[in-house]
């Protein structure tokens, strides 16, 4: 369709000082990067669901913790055990900012392995649930920890189960139950659920051990539903359920695009008795009714990748490099991009979300560019670039390529496409790069005089393994 278009102002992102100074270390490439949400209420009430109170760094509070009070919070267990591992690199994003995926910003999700929710209270924005499923769909991990229906803790109207339930259903980029499963609205009061018996399940037989069962101390549970994803699984449920059903779940993963997702059902689970002053806690991170440490480190290993070379092994570490992936920031940062590349048309609507990447569409000569440099984590010897590519032209010809949108990685020519591949929708597709230290991915947009064509890029991802 051939355009009027609007242009759209290219900024970089404003990032808050204190962002901005949070660095990963410098050996951060080999281990495993954990984000601790504390964005949404995750302290109201009686809960203090946080590593530590030196936020977005825990090891502010303590560089060498050694047992849960050496931190300040009520899952600071569950981060002093990670840290001691010397393979886990976790941060803490702090109340008051924003989740995002590919915004910039030292604690964008773009820059970790895995998202942990411990029981959020506040609603996420339409924006946050579109990144945390970008995240997951080009290869994050992510852990959401809920508690029984009517758990709102800061009277907003708002309780975990809500929330969990309006993230599946209302992101943005998969409404349809994109994980296979939905939190019941339910209080059951005090249950020890049962493990499964399946000892290649990484979560249920992990590096931190044998999970048996956990607690629920008023919980809830999650319904699987396996025909909308087939990757959904139980790993812990209900004493009598069937581990071959649907009902009755407690601890459930799946997948979602490259990522990987778990639920769990109750966060007295998590809270390992200790905190900040004024709370009620409770110790069931400990509590022997339950394997609960085992559940929660396995289940971190396993979302963070376990081939990322933890400990400084020299290994990939494996995951999506784009910034901004499918430009929903309605700008082109950190892209550089030709004035007006960056779009919201309905014109020429998006693959998902709200933005789009629109080259050329002018019915005469003209050249657009969009492209990005990043860098490739030591050890990754496969890169692929995906993308979804729709191309409407108004040329007739079926013989000859008029205008052409050229790909490129690391300066060599990946692909070119032209009016000749025009499609009613989008198409997505796979090429593969060469490993390097850093890669620029370019998509160069060249048309001729007459005729209109348009090619539109949307959720991108540069993957490497």
């Amino acid at each position: 369709m051939a355009r009027a278009r609007t242009l759209v102002a290219l900024s970089a992102m404003t990032v808050a000082a204190v962002l901005t100074a949070v660095a990963p270390p410098a050996h951060a490439a080999t281990l495993h990067r954990v984000l601790f949400d504390n964005s949404k209420a995750e302290t109201a009430g009686n809960a203090d669901w946080i590593v530590s109170t030196a936020q977005p760094d825990p090891t502010v509070q303590n560089p060498n913790p050694t047992n849960e009070s050496s931190w300040t919070g009520a899952i600071s267990a569950w981060g002093v055990a990670l840290q001691r591992t010397g393979q886990y690199s976790l941060k803490t994003l702090p109340p008051g900012n924003t989740i995002t995926y590919g915004g910039g910003g030292a604690l964008d999700l773009a820059n970790f392995d895995e998202f942990v929710m411990p029981e959020p209270n506040s609603p996420l924005s339409a924006s946050e649930k579109t990144a945390i499923l970008r995240f997951v769909q080009n290869g994050g991990g992510f852990l959401l920890v809920v508690d029984h229906t009517g758990s709102d803790r800061n009277n907003d109207g708002w309780d975990s189960v809500r929330i969990a339930n309006d993230l599946m259903s209302s992101n943005g980029v998969d409404n349809t139950d994109p994980f296979g499963f939905s939190v019941d609205a339910v209080n059951i009061a005090n249950e020890n659920p049962v493990a499964i018996h399946d000892t290649t399940n990484p979560v249920v037989n992990g590096p931190f051990g044998t999970v048996t069962g956990s607690i629920i101390r008023n919980g809830s549970t999650q319904t699987l539903h396996p025909a909308d994803n087939p990757n959904v699984k139980g790993l812990v449920w209900r004493p009598g359920a069937n581990q071959s059903g649907t009902t009755g779940a407690f601890f459930t993963t799946s997948t979602f695009g490259t990522g990987r997702v778990a639920i769990w059902g109750d966060s007295s689970a998590i809270d390992d008795g200790t905190g900040q002053s004024g709370n009620t806690l409770f110790d069931g991170w400990d509590d022997p009714a339950g394997t609960d440490a085992a559940l929660a480190l396995n289940a971190t290993a396993w979302l963070a990748g376990s081939g990322s070379g933890g400990g400084g092994g020299g290994g990939c570490t494996a995951g999506q490099l784009l910034g901004n992936p499918g430009f929903e920031t309605g700008t082109a940062a950190p892209w550089s991009a030709s004035s007006g590349v960056v779009s919201n048309s309905t014109s020429e609507p998006p693959h998902g979300g709200t933005w789009d990447a629109w080259l050329d569409g002018y019915g005469s000569a003209h050249t657009d560019t969009v492209s990005q440099t990043v860098s490739v984590p030591a050890g990754c010897t496969t890169v692929t670039l995906s993308f979804w590519l729709h191309v409407d032209t108004a040329e007739t010809t079926t013989s000859t390529a008029y205008d052409r949108l050229t790909v490129k990685a690391g300066g060599t020519n990946l692909a070119t496409y032209s009016n000749l591949n025009h499609s009613t929708g989008y198409v997505q597709k796979s090429l593969s790069v060469a490993p390097a230290t850093s890669v620029t991915v370019s998509f160069t947009g060249t048309e001729d005089s007459t005729l209109q064509t348009s090619f539109v890029l949307d959720d991108l991802a540069l993957t490497v393994s």
